[in-house]
């Protein structure tokens, strides 16, 4: 991203800290944004280029104490459901001040779309703008403020929606409450949507783009957020064409990809050619350097109890780890190391993140189906979802077999010990995604949204840590700094 004050200095409030780092980083250098060419490339801004991951991997129930010793500040802390002290790469007020940034940019092709003599030209661009400023401001709800619930959102705190550019030095802003948040969240995203168009992207560029694909996906995370299920289903069908999802998602029991070195599943899991993923982000992190060593982490134990462990199915899982007990992973994210010029040892570090993929869309729909009870379409896409990482104990030749691994209504009755069809679906999707999405930080949306406890032991089996249902600590601090511009921080 290149110098261009004028697209950021309009921001100085929301981004007080850090906003030397943020000027030096600015996305063009076009003096006038005056034809839809010149407004696109903006547009590319308008993503948070931040990793949530390591800090919500940490809070959540996929990381134990390792004992190792040393532990990073950045990892230490929200293990310990602390506010992390620290704004660099990889921490909540990083990923604050990014979600605002992004969203100075979304404001700015608006603006600029906004004086045009004729605005057709730059429908798409407006498109993706709005459905960008939606999916920010959602994070940034969904982190920073308590979810979402239809009895209480009308009094719970959110967060500022911006739809201006700045043009003050400080300007006081209002949280809100989480329900208008969530109402201006729709506006964009409905106005926004069917004014995307594929075709105006670059050719590759598209998976890093709000694509029509990458917004149906991001409408069924918000409205399963929002608890409108039909919605959610409606979205999630119009996602991939006919509703096949199937055919999208990662073969990852097929017999090519398990033959794949480490490496090269590194490379594979996050490349902008597999139909799996639906938008990605590049954002500077130490998180694929670091993720199998940092203390607080997954482990061995917990890769026995989660993975290997008897599931619904009866099969194996097909996922392959790799390491020793206090570094075991599963290969999801390659580095990319940006020198600061050609012969300096030093430079950023950089990983591509999945923001959305046919996976989560899948998971999405199948639970809006269980709560909507549609039990029949919930078990159809738990056993598509099973046919591409099931397989069947043999180690001359895995295999997924339907007729040992279908998941049907007895079996799934049987294996949770209930008769609540739609709580075993429930229990069965969140045990799938939990496995799906080790090391992407997706688990902490479910434990949100269900409010599960998550309990913490510290290696010396003292003063263990339950984080509750209502545990303020559920919610992430707003940086200190907002305080300046009037918004309060969150209880402790």
């Amino acid at each position: 991203m290149k110098k261009n004050l004028y697209a950021y200095i309009t921001f100085v409030l929301l981004t007080t800290a850090g906003c030397s780092d943020y000027l030096e980083h600015l996305p063009d250098q076009r003096a006038e944004l005056n034809t839809p060419a010149k407004v696109a490339e903006l547009t590319a801004s308008a993503y948070p280029r931040a990793n949530y991951i390591t800090f919500l991997e940490a809070m959540s129930d996929n990381a134990e104490d390792k004992a190792l010793s040393g532990s990073d500040i950045i990892n230490r802390s929200p293990w310990f459901f602390e506010d992390v002290p620290d704004r660099n790469e990889d921490t909540p007020d990083f990923y604050w001040f990014s979600a605002y940034t992004a969203i100075a940019s979304a404001n700015h092709v608006l603006e600029v779309i906004g004086n045009a003599p004729d605005q057709k030209p730059y429908n798409a661009s407006k498109g993706e703008a709005l459905v960008a400023r939606a999916y920010a401001h959602f994070m940034l709800v969904t982190l920073f403020s308590r979810v979402y619930d239809p009895v209480t959102a009308s009094q719970d705190p959110g967060i500022p929606y911006v739809t201006e550019t700045e043009k003050e030095v400080v300007k006081k802003y209002e949280r809100k409450t989480v329900a208008y948040v969530y109402e201006q969240i729709e506006k964009d995203l409905t106005e926004g949507l069917p004014l995307i168009d594929n075709n105006s992207y670059k050719e590759g560029a598209g998976k890093y783009h709000f694509t029509t694909a990458a917004a149906h996906a991001f409408a069924t995370r918000f409205y399963l957020f929002k608890q409108d299920y039909r919605k959610v289903v409606d979205h999630a069908n119009q996602t991939f064409p006919d509703g096949d999802i199937l055919s999208n998602l990662r073969p990852l029991n097929s017999a090519a990809y398990r033959a794949q070195e480490p490496l090269v599943k590194l490379a594979e899991y996050t490349k902008a050619d597999a139909s799996a993923n639906l938008l990605l982000v590049e954002a500077p992190s130490l998180w694929g350097r670091r993720l199998r060593n940092y203390r607080y982490g997954f482990s061995s134990h917990l890769l026995e109890k989660m993975v290997w462990d008897n599931n619904v199915t009866g099969g194996l899982w097909a996922y392959m780890f790799y390491g020793d007990d206090a570094s075991v992973f599963t290969p999801k994210f390659r580095e990319h190391f940006v020198k600061q010029d050609p012969n300096a040892d030093i430079g950023t570090p950089y990983n591509i993140i999945p923001l959305f993929t046919a996976e989560e869309v899948l998971f999405n729909r199948a639970e809006a189906n269980a709560m909507l009870g549609n039990y029949d379409e919930a078990l159809k896409d738990l056993n598509d979802f099973a046919s591409t990482r099931i397989i069947i104990n043999d180690s001359n030749a895995p295999y997924y077999d339907p007729a040992k691994h279908t998941i049907t209504r007895p079996r799934l009755l049987t294996f949770y010990k209930t008769q609540d069809v739609e709580a075993a679906l429930v229990t069965a999707i969140l045990d799938f995604k939990r496995v799906e999405f080790i090391f992407e930080g997706l688990r902490w949306f479910d434990i949100l949204r269900h409010h599960i406890p998550v309990v913490h032991t510290p290696d010396n089996r003292k003063n263990i840590i339950t984080l509750g249902p209502n545990d303020p600590r559920r919610v992430l601090q707003i940086p200190q700094e907002a305080q300046m511009s009037g918004i309060e921080l969150n209880p402790r």
